[in-house]
């Protein structure tokens, strides 16, 4: 609310239109200078509005016993409350969904957060750069393998009859179902969606990098710094900052797993641990033969809020005990 400044005898004085005039024409004039690059971040602005901000209307369902066909909002809507998230939280299958999605995404985060920035210090430190380049091309690769391509990759060396197994019993030993055992499951899971993902993550990190001032290199040589200690005290505090952005993204979304790769490995040998919070949600609303898509939405919006309380979380404390966050 903007102050009123007060006469000289006490009277309050009204903004100075000739003020408010200058701030209008100040703002439009940045509008013209500006106005190719806003009319490049249009179609995104519009993408991210259609596909991300539109379909919220949708989680109205949520609160309702929708049935596929019924108008989300209209004279016959069945409105019941927080009844659909009353019922999973009733449900037997709430506490070992939680389990298992905790699990797979607390454990892929302690595995997948800190592999790329050692990975983006390790190619910033060779002295071949010839040879980083190459190498960084190389764990980029399997960024661009498809889910079902490396599920196919996955059941080839660690099937019955796969290459892992042919291995074992060529040595002397009992061939060893992989794919169909529960004990396997998340490292499978885990390691393979760390092999694909941690060169291309390293980018952001390796792109920071190149930021670092080469005379903070040049005074730690010249001090007697190791490569390791200038990587420890020189590179790592340069990327501080964006490795605190990441941190805080990452558990934002720690329980945002999704079901693709995951439905792809399941079976009814690891189903007790493959069962997450997203797979049901799309058994519920979609494969199932009776479709649940309130109970599904509800089941998913309870998801989304758990990510948000952990976003919050986690930049709060990050702006309390460093100067990074995202607000």
């Amino acid at each position: 609310m903007r102050k009123v400044k007060d006469g000289p005898a006490g009277e309050a004085l009204a903004p100075d239109p000739a003020s408010r005039k200058a701030k209008t024409r100040r703002m439009w004039r940045r509008l013209r200078e500006n106005h190719p690059f806003l009319i490049m971040v249009l179609p995104a602005v519009l993408v991210v509005f259609l596909f991300n901000y539109l379909p919220i209307y949708g989680v109205l369902i949520a609160f309702q016993d929708f049935v596929p066909g019924d108008q989300i909002v209209g004279p016959y809507t069945h409105w019941i409350g927080f009844g659909n998230f009353k019922r999973f939280f009733t449900d037997v299958q709430f506490w070992p969904l939680m389990k298992n999605t905790f699990l797979l995404c607390i454990y892929g985060f302690i595995i997948g957060f800190p592999l790329p920035i050692i990975i983006a210090l390790m190619l910033n430190a060779m002295k071949g750069k010839k040879a980083g380049k190459v190498l960084q091309t190389i764990f980029n690769g399997p960024h661009f393998i498809s889910l079902v391509v490396l599920v196919g990759m996955l059941s080839l060396f660690f099937g019955t009859d796969g290459l892992v197994n042919n291995i074992i019993v060529a040595l002397g030993g009992k061939p060893y179902s992989f794919l169909l055992e529960s004990k396997a499951f998340r490292p499978l899971y885990i390691l393979s969606s760390n092999w694909q993902d941690f060169g291309w993550s390293a980018i952001i990190y390796i792109a920071a990098l190149s930021n670092v001032d080469p005379g903070q290199h040049e005074a730690a040589i010249l001090d007697g710094a190791s490569r390791f200690q200038r990587v420890l005290h020189v590179d790592l505090p340069a990327i501080m900052p964006m490795i605190s952005v990441m941190l805080i993204m990452s558990i934002g979304g720690l329980m945002g797993v999704g079901y693709e790769k995951v439905l792809l490995m399941q079976n009814s040998g690891n189903n007790d641990v493959s069962q997450i919070i997203a797979t049901y949600v799309y058994k519920l609303g979609l494969s199932n033969r009776d479709p649940q898509q309130g109970y599904a939405a509800a089941i998913g919006l309870f998801n989304s809020i758990i990510n948000v309380v952990l976003l919050i979380i986690a930049n709060t404390t990050s702006k309390k005990f460093s100067e990074n966050s995202l607000w």
